[in-house]
């Protein structure tokens, strides 16, 4: 009798059902996305991942838009992840990829997925890793990872790329806002988009100035790059010096940066999976709120918490010692 395919089967096979099935598992944190990762895992890796971010209205969807275009036109499949801002009812993503992206959406070598934003304690980082390593399987050579703000969770999604482009727009005080937000250590490339606007020049002149000041010792210096996504000028520009990086990373430590990638996604599973096993599955909650009745302060409680599970851990550590000599 033949043997029905699995999940991670399907999605080898160029399934894009099971692709975004794997997709909703992972933004789920669904257990049945581990065991299918495990299959198509050793097929990860070939996919170039590109991050996008910077304050929102700085035209991020369409220079991701524009991106999606020119790499189609060079032959390239496309996989889009936007992290939209989630909605209080729902929970689901506000915008959804279909509304900002519709030029791409009956293109058979682009698929667009959008992830909601709601979980700021590691577990969107690990989502979103998650999808790409899912898109990567899947088989497409480059990946845009799309986030709408620049907060820390932001950070992490991004962190899971390759390159990483931050996007600015003058007028709008992104320069410093992006020197106050930390934007300029996350970027492997400035983007001053809407560059036909009044004030473009300033804001390049003021990000080259940050950029000569804070990245002298570094050996890969983000260029500064203007374009204007909705005239689509600059955007082929823009992916030449993209490729410049990813030259510039095959060259150096680009195995060293992934492993770290790795190590930080480990990190990350691991977080979320201890907040969730101490919060919701072991009842811990009960136990804080009854011992804040007592009007104990929250870090004796903390403290107590902590106490109990690493002696936990210590007892686990030792039983499996013990097991193995």
């Amino acid at each position: 009798m033949a043997t029905t395919p699995s999940i991670a089967d399907r999605l080898l096979a160029g399934d894009r059902t099971a692709l975004a099935r794997l997709i909703s598992w992972a933004e789920n944190g669904d257990p049945r996305f581990r065991a299918e990762h495990a299959v198509f895992y050793p097929r990860v890796g070939r996919a170039r991942r590109i991050g996008v971010t910077g304050p929102p209205g700085a035209g991020k969807s369409t220079l991701v838009n524009e991106l999606a275009r020119v790499l189609r036109e060079q032959k390239k499949t496309v996989g889009i992840l936007a992290v939209d801002p989630t909605s209080p009812i729902s929970g689901g993503a506000l915008l959804g990829d279909r509304i900002r992206m519709e030029g791409r959406t009956l293109d058979p070598g682009v698929f667009i997925r959008s992830m909601a934003s709601r979980d700021s304690h590691g577990g969107l980082a690990r989502a979103a890793v998650d999808a790409c390593d899912a898109m990567d399987a899947f088989g497409f050579d480059v990946i845009l990872l799309e986030t709408v703000g620049v907060g820390q969770a932001e950070y992490d999604v991004v962190g899971a790329a390759d390159s990483v482009l931050v996007v600015l727009c003058p007028g709008a005080g992104d320069g410093i806002q992006a020197m106050k937000a930390g934007l300029l250590e996350v970027a492997d490339f400035l983007v001053v988009n809407k560059c036909d606007l009044p004030g473009a020049d300033r804001l390049q002149n003021d990000l080259s100035e940050a950029v000569h000041v804070r990245f002298t010792k570094r050996a890969w210096t983000p260029p500064i790059v203007a374009v204007s996504a909705s005239t689509e000028f600059g955007i082929v520009e823009l992916l030449q010096e993209i490729e410049k990086h990813f030259t510039h990373l095959a060259s150096s430590n680009l195995v060293d940066a992934r492993r770290e990638k790795r190590v930080q996604h480990v990190e990350n599973v691991v977080n979320e999976r201890l907040r969730l096993a101490i919060w919701r599955d072991h009842g811990w909650r009960a136990h804080v709120e009854r011992e804040l009745a007592r009007s104990i302060s929250p870090y004796e409680v903390a403290a107590g918490v902590l106490a109990e599970l690493s002696a936990g851990l210590i007892g686990a550590r030792t039983e499996r010692g013990v097991a193995k000599s």
